[in-house]
């Protein structure tokens, strides 16, 4: 037994030279900061479907292939639907004097289709019986609701970095604990961003009726709203954003499925504007907006992609089996998606250029996997499990699912590897505290139990395939960035974009020698009934949101 214990440590010390030159090329060498230049700035906003996500994913190949990256491509995954993009937004108050709004059109909402200049009108239904009196009262009006001034944001407050304490209770946490909806004893003193990963991480915050104030649950369905202000021929709903100081976190208004139902023209603004023109119409002041939106619908290719390449394995024996890394590559629409997801996203793509450069030729494949759609639920990692790796729903495998090691995935900002969740793969800990031991003096030490939820990891860890997601110090991922107008290239870290690079690089490296492929838990039960897949999200309701 001692015999077997000794010979499985010696096989995951990381060989020192190699770690070196990992380190060597990652934190004195790196790319990571161009190539997040090349996906937020000179691609743009990349929402699932958009050319912004396309250009992108262009981008991606091209750079990998030059690398040296073989089956490189943009692989279809499934059904998506509909492609938009903003392509003018100007608003602004007039009546009583000249203001220029901070205002997101909602995604999967149509255009002003030209300039309008309109009144703006107090709209409250709170019952069906509501409508009567705004019945051809609203024709080319600009409508808004009640909705609650939001607390200051207090940025003196913000996570940050881990404390070692925090740490700590990442590493002392339990099996049950674990469980228990995300990561444990992730409340109290640990910071939002991981304590909301067992929850709705992924979506902008309402849907088409995000900050409608007296709408959703009472007493109007959403959808008899909407199309009563489509009947109506509103000429734009206004609705208030999540976030203070000009932070606005945006959402959708409509779904993005081939068969969704038109909604009006929507926008939402910062809540100091919102709750401006609402005390202006609510105190009798006439108030009257400006404003051109000109959005595009995108359905000549209603199919979702994403991009995958590989540095093939070499070992007769190994070769054909895979370690595979990735992270999303859309974003919302506010902004560049620099925070989420383009710094996980560059971080793969860093360390595969950093395996690279450094001549590996892994015993292993290493596949990575730049994942599309997966702000509207991980469809796109989904999309891939089912082509490649099995039937969540009936665990019905395919031959590929036993062949993949492991799955690591960066999609919680820009704050730096603190250490790894492992999914409840206990076996797996031992391993991986020796593969972070060299990065001690990064800061990398954790390796915690708990399950961490709501990204693309889930994918491949549903279908028994061990997945994993690295620790991150929150920064101000959260409370400032995660689906904002403030989501650019600006807040990405390079400092901690280089740690993170170098230490995936090495776990990549580490599984992709390693005798032995990393231990698996027992495989999940079948889930309890077929959810939609790809556009299936026509069967979505027509207000959908994401959290990641």
């Amino acid at each position: 037994m001692a015999a077997t214990m000794g010979t499985a440590f010696a096989q995951d010390t990381p060989d020192p030279t190699m770690t070196a030159r990992i380190r060597e090329e990652g934190l004195n060498h790196s790319q990571v900061m161009d190539i997040a230049f090349h996906l937020t700035d000179v691609s743009g906003p990349r929402l699932s479907g958009s050319p912004g996500l396309k250009r992108a994913q262009d981008w991606a190949v091209d750079q990998l292939k030059t690398w040296g990256m073989v089956n490189v491509k943009r692989e279809d995954w499934g059904k998506f639907g509909k492609g938009w993009e903003i392509q003018k937004n100007y608003v602004a108050m007039t009546v009583p004097y000249y203001h220029a709004l901070i205002g997101i059109p909602k995604a999967w909402t149509p255009g002003t289709n030209g300039a309008i200049k309109g009144e703006v009108v107090y709209f409250k239904v709170d019952t069906i019986t509501d409508l009567a009196k705004y019945k051809g009262k609203l024709k080319g009006k600009i409508i808004i609701t009640d909705a609650a001034a939001p607390k200051e944001q207090n940025f003196e407050t913000l996570p940050g970095r881990f404390t070692d304490a925090q740490l700590d209770t990442m590493a002392r946490a339990t099996p049950a604990q674990g469980l228990a909806g995300g990561a444990p004893g992730l409340t109290g003193p640990i910071p939002g961003h991981i304590a909301a990963a067992g929850g709705a991480r992924n979506g902008g915050g309402g849907g088409a009726r995000g900050g409608r104030g007296g709408f959703g649950g009472r007493g109007v369905n959403a959808n008899t709203l909407a199309q009563f202000e489509l009947d109506e021929g509103v000429g734009l709903i206004l609705t208030q954003a999540r976030g203070t100081d000009g932070t606005v976190f945006t959402t959708n208004g409509a779904s993005h499925a081939d068969t969704a139902h038109m909604v009006s023209p929507s926008l939402e603004t910062s809540s100091e504007d919102y709750q401006r023109i609402l005390r202006l119409v609510k105190a009798g002041v006439p108030v009257t907006l400006e404003a051109d939106i000109k959005t595009e619908f995108f359905t000549k290719d209603l199919e979702g992609y994403n991009v995958v390449g590989e540095i093939p394995g070499t070992d007769p024996k190994l070769k054909d089996q895979l370690v595979m890394l990735g992270g999303h590559f859309d974003s919302w629409h506010a902004a560049t998606g620099g925070t989420d997801n383009a710094s996980g996203s560059a971080v793969m793509l860093e360390a595969m250029r950093i395996l690279s450069r450094i001549g590996f030729h892994p015993r292993r494949t290493i596949r990575i996997a730049l994942w599309s759609a997966e702000e509207e639920g991980e469809l796109g990692s989904s999309g891939y499990v089912a082509n490649h790796f099995g039937d969540i729903y009936t665990m019905t495998l395919k031959p590929e699912q036993s062949k993949v090691s492991a799955y690591y995935n960066i999609d919680n900002g820009t704050g730096k590897i603190r250490g790894i969740f492992l999914q409840q793969n206990a076996a797996a800990g031992p391993i991986f505290q020796q593969w972070l031991a060299p990065f001690k003096d990064l800061g990398a030490t954790t390796v915690t139990i708990a399950n961490t939820a709501s990204t693309d990891h889930a994918a491949l860890d549903a279908i028994g395939i061990p997945g994993f997601q690295f620790i991150q110090d929150p920064m101000d991922y959260m409370a400032r960035t995660h689906h904002s107008n403030q989501d650019t290239y600006d807040k990405i870290n390079p400092d901690d974009m280089k740690q993170m690079a170098t230490i995936v690089a090495s776990f990549v490296y580490n599984t992709a020698q390693r005798d032995d492929m990393i231990p698996r838990k027992a495989l999940p039960a079948p889930r309890p009934a077929r959810g939609a897949r790809g556009a299936g999200a026509a069967a979505r309701p027509a207000t959908t949101t994401g959290n990641n």
